[in-house]
């Protein structure tokens, strides 16, 4: 399920919003000279700040953030968002892979008790570890483009200990998991998030926003798993195995594609069309060949 929507959000802001699009940078190292602390934006972490004021103060406007609340940052930068959420919910745990800016977020915070920092990959962090006897994760941020998919994926898995995620991703990214059957940014990726999660296209932030500019549009992207879900409950990875079977050729019917996951004389069983193609089915339709799918890959 999608909706475009205006910003009430949560999301990473200013230098946190390290814009990740390599192939932009027009050097490997890029002086940031307009923040707190001098820095080079890294071309290997694809860094790109995010100045636009206006940008910036709609963001933060938006987060409300509360006591209490668990807020998990991804990308912190130089702390622009950082410390106006950790004034509003008293703790907050940042992620940053970038050794230079965590030393700089770890002596700018020292005496914030409530602030606690993990120096280091996101994708090998244990979401589980951070939410133990506490309130239901916030996530926000940015996401790096070359890990964007399999984080989304990967948190996913611990959309029980979530509240929402809110990540300001490539355009094409946040077109793609917000797009409905019929549509060519329809995909697999569609799919999964909606199964598991309300969908919110919340508002673009243009190239111009950022120093250096990238050469593609971002967005800003609202992720709040679905409780209760308004779908029956499926086994994920037989959706897994049916969405990526059906959209491995997706120029092919289903009647050829979905031969890898159902045997030849169960294809006719199928409650859909089986002369369409993947992108015109909803996420319903894919429940329901889920639901059919057993371990071994046959039809119940």
């Amino acid at each position: 399920m999608t909706r475009l929507t205006q910003p009430i959000l949560q999301v990473a802001s200013h230098s946190t919003l390290v814009h990740n699009h390599t192939s932009s940078l027009p050097a490997d190292n890029f002086v940031s000279d307009q923040q707190p602390y001098q820095h080079r934006a890294r071309k290997r972490f694809g860094q790109n700040f995010l100045r636009d004021e206006h940008i910036i103060n709609r963001i933060v406007h938006a987060i409300v953030p509360g006591p209490n609340q668990t807020l998990i940052e991804i990308g912190p930068g130089q702390g622009a968002l950082t410390e106006p959420l950790l004034d509003a919910a008293g703790r907050l745990t940042a992620i940053e892979i970038d050794r230079d800016l965590a030393a700089q977020l770890r002596s700018r915070y020292a005496d914030k008790p409530g602030f606690h920092l993990i120096e280091g990959d996101v994708l090998d962090v244990v979401f589980a570890s951070l939410a133990q006897g506490q309130a239901a994760l916030r996530i926000v941020g940015n996401l790096p483009y070359n890990i964007s998919t399999p984080l989304l994926f990967r948190l996913l898995q611990h959309k029980e200990l979530i509240h929402d995620m809110v990540f300001m991703l490539q355009l094409e990214v946040v077109q793609r998991l917000a797009a409905g059957p019929g549509s060519d940014d329809y995909g697999r990726l569609s799919v999964m998030m909606q199964y598991h999660c309300e969908v919110d296209m919340l508002f673009k932030v243009p190239p111009h926003a950022f120093v250096p500019q990238p050469k593609v549009d971002s967005a800003i992207v609202r992720l709040t798993p679905h409780r209760p879900s308004p779908w029956p409950a499926v086994d994920a990875q037989a959706l897994a195995t049916v969405v990526k079977a059906a959209f491995g050729q997706r120029r092919k019917t289903l009647r050829n594609t979905l031969k890898a996951v159902f045997s030849a004389d169960k294809m006719a069983q199928l409650p859909v069309d089986l002369g369409l193609r993947a992108e015109n089915l909803g996420v319903d339709d894919y429940v329901r060949l889920a639901a059919l799918v057993e371990p071994d890959g046959a039809v119940a």
